[in-house]
């Protein structure tokens, strides 16, 4: 702690009171420090300010992203390429044998040729097309494919059967005697569904086809009456066999109907037909179809309306096939069918392509139709085998994600519309298949692998895992058990491992020196980084969700020790070999490294706990490679600066900028500077005091030393004969006030953190001390050039000053001139200095005209009272001039310092002799003591005796008066006179007893003037007290004077009540020096030549040999 103490006192010492950074340069030219190191041979050197400035935007850059806590959506915008997947052989697709092969190839060609239904228009109609595209798939000779084409033909045909969902029917005819719906039913199939025209019956039947050409599906609508008569007659469907015998079924029903009619005409017991449907078998495609058929009549005699919605399917139930005679299933068949088509489909890509999004061609996508539908798997059946399949297939060949994600979306949907189906309708997905989906899913993609190694998060894609994380029924399927998540967490850490050492191994590997390694070291902890980013944004979530494993501690504190382990032994290797190429690697090392160290405190409820990371204190080692990185910043800083104002023109950038092309690249610079502190961020309070005040002297003499380039360089520059207006000093000019702003805000950004900072919002001491000395310097800078410019803006309107003291001209017209000059060279200001230095240069600019009009006034002493009248309307003009309606400088600023007192000088060059003495003892009254206490006190009493017409002044005591003695005090005594003297002719001075040797004397004397009352409220009459040393063998000192108006006296405006001769109460007054504003009266007066003046103006003169000069 003491340690701690004896630094921050030592840095405060320095920087306490800091001087100005010009005068430093100005004291070490060439130099920028007296401790500043030589850049050793091989380093940055003074030509490579560019290039330093371009890797330090680098490093600048990368830490971009690395603000706050990831979110997905950031991540899964990223237009970077994902990573490279990791490929397992053995957790792709199982190779087939020989013999497996054969038989798959006969049940491929057994499907085609014997293919049944009406092919879509997307599909393959050509059957020697599809048996070509067989041959390549399975690499056969033609002799061999002949043989086994005809091998196939010769084979046993398949036996067919026509799948029939009867869903619903709409807008049926209403028939019966009541007028309302009647109940419907479907012939041989359907329950009767009571009072509707929009029966749904969503009921499933197989028939057996004999002939696919020739066979029709023939279904007809009732509205039924008779329960009995007709039900019985339906089922004597049972009895039909296939579709023949059909039209003897029908009038059979309908001769059932019409005998049930026998009661009579008044009793409706006959069933109404509603429709009927003929659809040839033929006809139906290959792929099904769920399509709504428009009811027909039987006869023309029928009145039908409506439609019915039908789902049919042509399968087969049994085929010769070597496949199926060895109990192998269609989904079987199905999924070895297309693993062999997918493998095949996808060599046709590019090689390392990663972005195949599973596009079958034509024939593949046919083959696998026909099988499907003739295999009879249904819709989630066959979105389980894609994505079985192709997951697999993943593992050794990467494919899209976005396909990825359909095949899991598409799942998800069948597998929740078959949820509502009665569970024999979606039976058909076997158990060992179901497992296998569930095992995969729960994997994801083989978790066991891809999640070890988080460069392979890469492995299912974010929306994939978010998907897995939503699908649930898997999960029931195949449950998670504990072992799974231990074996997780175990692949993790081995994942892990052997990541980060084939990691390091490729850019970083151990045996090579320290100062090869370091460049790979730092490639890695960025990775490890960018990998830690994408485990917490996308996966931690995902995992702790789905199966309960926090992956990104666990992945955090393995990566997190591995890299803090070899940073501490290359540090240690390092230390005795610093150079400056040493000292930016381990720079910008030690950035990500606490980067990685941020990450895990900004994580909410992770700051505190663990309670210690391998990382912690890790900045010590590199503390003294940070000093050199930045000793080498300051240097570089220099040099860029300098070469950025050697290829200055001084010129605007573009028309939107109103500064060179160097301001640009020192605002960058700076800014660059502010956040590669922000990014630094030293943990240690005092050891980032020391370091944030070095950095913030050597910005602040960056500064200077590039406004003093920008200086000597315009001033190197030739002038144009008569330009009144610099467009280079105008640029200048801009550039130091944007210096100005990019500097001091880069200032304010170089905090520290707390501990060794002040209170919030404030700066610190040392920080606060630099800024305000750069400023300075700054202001000082910006005013040296506007002065430049503005002498030379106001060269001609300084001689247009000088009026002819017989000038026939208006006041108007002698001042338009003028006034139209300077509005010609504003508008070239107005257009080439930004808001802050116009206002700059009219302020200077309008303090020159004032000294030029009081210059011009010195020189014309004692002229007509018109001279001066058109003075004084030449102010008022440039007043309103340079306010401009209030688009220029403020009233309250033209009115303000010199206009003030030319105002005064101008009116009372307009006054008349006795008017300005009058005036010089006015201006005493008014003026006020700034110290009080510096020259002393005066304590009076004051008042008018009315009846004797005469002033009694009474002086009572004076305290803390000036020690003007060789022995610290004073022989203070005081002189009382009444004045102005053209009021009081005939009165004398007085003056008190000299008391010796204190300062703090006691008069208690009382003095009086015999003096009417009325002369007493005369305009600035006044009594005046003047204190001096009384010295014996010199001339007395003046130790300071006060003035009393006598306006305010009892007595002199109405008489005292009671008539005390010491009425009243002691008033003090506080001693001072005469000022300026009390001078110039004095000034105008010695210009006048009357006697009344001249005699005034020798009394005062003769009183000032006695006064010193004014401290």
């Amino acid at each position: 702690m003491s340690t701690l103490l004896e630094i921050k006192s030592s840095v405060l010492r320095q920087v306490q009171v800091c001087p100005s950074f010009r005068r430093r340069t100005e004291g070490e030219p060439g130099s920028s420090g007296a401790e500043a190191r030589e850049p050793t041979t091989g380093a940055w050197k003074p030509g490579d300010g560019v290039e330093f400035f371009a890797q330090m935007r680098l490093i600048l850059k990368k830490g971009e992203g690395r603000q706050g806590l990831p979110g997905p959506e950031v991540l899964l915008r990223s237009s970077s390429p994902a990573p490279a997947e990791p490929v397992d052989a053995s957790r792709g697709l199982r190779a087939l044998t020989q013999e497996e092969v054969e038989l798959l190839y006969e049940e491929a060609l057994y499907t085609v040729l014997y293919r049944a239904g009406t092919m879509g228009p997307d599909q393959v109609d050509d059957q020697e097309v599809l048996l070509s595209y067989l041959q390549q798939v399975f690499g056969t000779s033609p002799e061999e494919h002949a043989e086994a084409v005809e091998r196939v033909r010769k084979a046993k045909a398949p036996t067919y059967a026509l799948k029939v969902s009867v869903m619903r029917a709409k807008n049926l005819l209403g028939a019966g005697s009541s007028g309302g719906p009647l109940p419907a039913k479907c012939i041989q199939v359907t329950e009767v569904k009571s009072s509707t025209l929009n029966p749904v019956w969503k009921e499933h039947f197989l028939f057996e086809i004999k002939d696919v050409n020739l066979d029709q599906l023939h279904l007809d609508i009732w509205d039924h009456d008779d329960d009995v008569s007709l039900v019985e007659a339906c089922r004597k469907l049972n009895e039909v066999i296939g579709l023949k015998g059909m039209s003897r079924y029908f009038k059979q029903i309908v001769k059932s109907a019409r005998a049930n009619g026998t009661a009579g005409p008044t009793e409706d017991h006959t069933d109404d037909f509603l429709g009927c449907l003929n659809i040839p078998v033929r006809e139906v495609p290959v792929a099904g179809e769920d399509r709504w058929f428009k009811l027909e009549p039987r006869s023309s005699a029928s009145r039908v309306q409506g439609d019915c919605q039908l789902v049919l399917k042509l399968i087969t139930t049994q085929r010769d096939t070597s496949m199926s005679q060895r109990g192998r299933s269609g989904f079987q068949s199905y999924l070895l069918l297309f693993s062999r088509l997918l493998q095949f489909e996808h060599r046709t890509e590019e090689p390392n392509s990663s972005s195949w999004r599973g596009e079958l061609s034509g024939p593949a996508a046919t083959v696998l139709c026909l099988h499907g539908a003739q295999s009879n798997l249904s819709a989630l059946q066959l979105a389980v085998l894609h994505w079985q399949v192709s997951s697999r297939h993943h593992q050794t060949r990467t494919l899209d994600y976005g396909y990825l994600l359909g095949l899991l979306e598409d799942m998800q949907a069948h597998w929740e519309e078959a949820a509502s189906l009665p569970q024999e309708q979606h039976s058909r997905l076997p158990s060992r298949a179901a497992a296998e989906v569930g095992t995969d899913l729960a994997r994801g993609l083989g978790v066991g692998d891809w999640v070890g190694s988080p460069q392979s998060a890469g492995g299912p894609s974010p929306r994939c895992l978010g998907k897995l994380q939503l699908f649930r029924p898997a999960f029931e399927i195949c449950p998670f058990e504990t072992e799974l998540n231990m074996d997780i967490a175990a692949a993790l850490k081995r994942g892990n491992r052997e990541w980060y050492e084939e990691l390091l191994n490729t850019l970083s590997p151990r045996e090579q020196p320290g100062p090869q390694r370091l460049a790979g070291l730092v490639k890695l902890a960025d990775t490890v980084y960018e990998d830690l980013q994408s485990c917490y944004g996308i996966y931690a979530s995902l995992f702790h969700s789905i199966i309960r494993v926090d992956i990104f501690t666990l992945t955090f504190r393995q990566l997190e020790r591995l890299v803090a382990e070899e940073a501490w032994v290359l540090t240690e290797e390092l230390g005795p070999k610093m150079s400056l190429e040493v000292a930016s690697g381990l720079f910008e090392l030690y950035l990500t490294l606490a980067d990685i160290q941020r990450f895990w405190s900004s994580i909410p409820g992770r700051g505190s706990g663990p309670p210690l990371l391998a990382l912690a204190g890790i900045h010590t080692p590199f503390l003294p490679a940070v000093k050199l990185w930045l000793q080498v910043l300051r240097d570089q800083a220099k040099w860029r600066l300098q070469e950025a104002v050697d290829v200055d023109t001084l010129e605007p950038m573009d028309a939107s900028s109103k500064h060179s092309s160097s301001a640009a690249t020192a605002s960058l610079c700076f800014s660059h500077i502010q956040e590669l502190w922000a990014r630094l961020a030293w943990p240690d309070p005092a050891q980032a005091q020391a370091l944030g005040t070095q950095l913030s002297q050597d910005l602040c003499e960056a500064a200077v030393f590039y406004s003093e380039l920008l200086r000597k360089k315009v001033d190197a520059q030739p002038g144009a004969a008569g330009e009144a207006v610099s467009e280079p000093l105008c640029t200048v000019l801009n550039d130091v006030e944007l210096l100005r702003k990019t500097a001091g805000q880069a200032l304010r950004g170089l905090v520290w953190p707390e501990g060794a900072a002040g209170s919030d919002g404030v700066l610190p001491r040392p920080l606060l001390s630099c800024t305000q000395a750069l400023e300075e310097d700054l202001q000082r800078e910006a005013r040296t050039v506007t002065a430049h410019l503005t002498s030379k803006v106001a060269r001609q309107p300084v001689s247009r000053l000088h009026p002819e003291r017989r000038d026939s001209r208006s006041c108007l017209q002698a001042v338009a001139p003028l006034l139209k000059y300077l509005d010609e060279k504003l508008a070239l200001l107005n257009a080439s200095l930004v808001k802050e230095n116009l206002s700059r240069v009219l302020e200077a600019l309008w303090e020159l005209l004032l000294q030029a009009i009081l210059q011009a006034l010195g020189a014309n002493q004692d002229v007509s009272a018109d001279f001066y009248g058109r003075f004084h309307f030449t102010l008022e003009a440039l007043v309103n001039f340079f306010h401009a309606e209030g688009q220029g400088l403020p009233l309250e600023s033209l009115r303000d310092g010199s206009y003030k007192r030319l105002e005064e000088e101008l009116r009372l060059h307009q006054c008349s002799t006795r008017e300005c003495i009058e005036q010089y003892y006015l201006d005493k009254l008014k003026q006020r003591s700034l110290e009080h206490n510096r020259f002393g006190r005066l304590s009076v009493r004051c008042h008018y005796e009315a009846a004797e017409q005469r002033l009694a002044v009474e002086v009572l005591h004076a305290a803390d008066l000036l020690p003007l003695d060789a022995n610290g005090l004073s022989d203070p005594f005081v002189i009382v006179e009444l004045g102005p003297p053209h009021l009081f002719p005939l009165v004398r001075s007085q003056r008190t007893q000299v008391k010796s040797r204190t300062l703090h004397p006691v008069y208690d004397e009382l003095f009086h003037f015999s003096v009417p009352a009325e002369a007493c409220r005369r305009r600035g009459a006044c009594v005046l007290f003047t204190v001096m040393d009384h010295d014996w063998l010199s001339t007395n000192d003046f130790a300071g004077e006060a003035a009393l108006g006598l306006g305010s006296v009892g007595g002199v405006a109405r008489p005292l009540v009671g008539g005390s001769a010491r009425a009243g109460q002691p008033v003090t007054l506080h001693l001072r020096r005469p000022r300026a504003q009390v001078r110039s009266a004095l000034r105008m007066l010695e210009g006048r030549t009357n006697k009344e003046a001249q005699e005034f103006v020798k009394r005062l003169k003769e009183l000032e040999k006695y006064m010193e000069a004014d401290p």
